[in-house]
């Protein structure tokens, strides 16, 4: 009763008020000195683990020469499943061939894991959905209908968790690449305006956005390389639209198209898609925060209102029961 009495004292209250402001004042003036280059601190960062990967693979491929590169042993394991039982005929589909590549899974070993882990993902979870309901008794209570029905639908999970992990993976570098895409916009901008042919500029932008998204870094290094050896340009940037799925880069490749075929001023061009890219973004954040009030309502009301009630009626309570325990 001292304490909650010496606590509701006007003078104790103003007191910790005076002390927080203190406090937040300090904090704040402090920030900015405290604050570092958080970039430049990400590009040695990359630099240093980019040189370390580069040695440990440098290491490993002289370790895999000298004992008959043993490595390699699991997927040619795999791939002589996938081509014994022919998988790349019954479960290998053009979608998932392309869905692969917008995961950024590209090469003939992707599509051999692949196909591998269709295979094996079903069989693995039916039998052991089957041993713990069957044999190690998980399911002694259960009617055999449930059992059944258990099993199955564990071998349906099994059979959609790789395409599951494909649409995390496409979703993941979609929203790197959406993120940065107005930036790596503006950076091929610059270096057109500059005078810089198409594939300098689009080689000069995946080096300095790779700070921001190596998956746009890829697909734009990979756009480089189609645009030196393809016959036809148009080519492409259509595959640059289909492996990455985003709408600012299908813009962009649109864009590009229209002006190696009608010969339309690609400055102007790439300023409007920039901007309309910036504000898709700023649409999507601002809707973010449109929806945090409805999503706030109900921890607000299990948490925040009754720590309220309680703040704003317990002095009240206080004060009754010292008037009560005074009669």
């Amino acid at each position: 009763m001292g304490f909650l009495t010496a606590l509701l004292d006007r003078q104790v209250l103003l007191g910790i008020l005076v002390a927080i402001a203190t406090f937040a004042t300090i904090v704040t003036l402090a920030m900015p000195l405290l604050q570092t280059d958080t970039l430049a601190r990400r590009m040695k960062a990359a630099a240093s683990e980019r040189e370390r990967i580069r040695s440990r693979e440098r290491e490993r491929l002289y370790e895999s020469g000298k004992k008959g590169n043993l490595r390699q042993e699991p997927k040619a394991f795999m791939k002589d499943i996938v081509d014994r039982l022919n998988l790349s005929k019954w479960l290998g589909t053009e979608a998932a061939k392309m869905q692969m590549t917008m995961a950024g899974f590209r090469g003939p070993q992707a599509d051999v894991a692949f196909l591998f882990f269709r295979l094996v993902t079903p069989i693995t979870a039916f039998l052991l959905a089957a041993a713990y309901v069957f044999l190690l008794g998980g399911g002694d209570t259960w009617p055999m209908l449930f059992k059944i029905g258990a099993v199955i639908g564990a071998a349906y999970l099994g059979i959609k968790a790789p395409e599951i992990y494909l649409q995390n993976a496409i979703s993941k570098r979609q929203k790197s690449m959406a993120r940065s895409a107005p930036d790596a916009m503006d950076l091929l901008l610059i270096c057109v305006e500059s005078g810089m042919s198409i594939e300098l500029a689009f080689r000069r932008v995946a080096q300095e956005v790779g700070a921001q998204s190596i998956p746009l870094a890829e697909e734009l290094t990979l756009t480089t390389a189609e645009l030196s050896y393809l016959p036809d340009r148009k080519a492409a940037y259509e595959n640059l639209a289909k492996r990455t799925g985003v709408d600012s880069l299908k813009q962009i490749a649109t864009v590009l198209v229209q002006a190696e075929r009608y010969g339309t001023p690609l400055g102007t061009a790439l300023r409007v898609v920039a901007q309309e890219g910036r504000d898709r973004r700023m649409n999507a954040a601002e809707k973010k925060a449109a929806s945090l009030p409805p999503k706030l309502t109900v921890p607000m009301i299990l948490f925040f209102l009754p720590v309220l009630f309680a703040v704003i009626v317990t002095p009240a309570a206080i004060q009754v029961t010292k008037t009560m325990s005074g009669h």
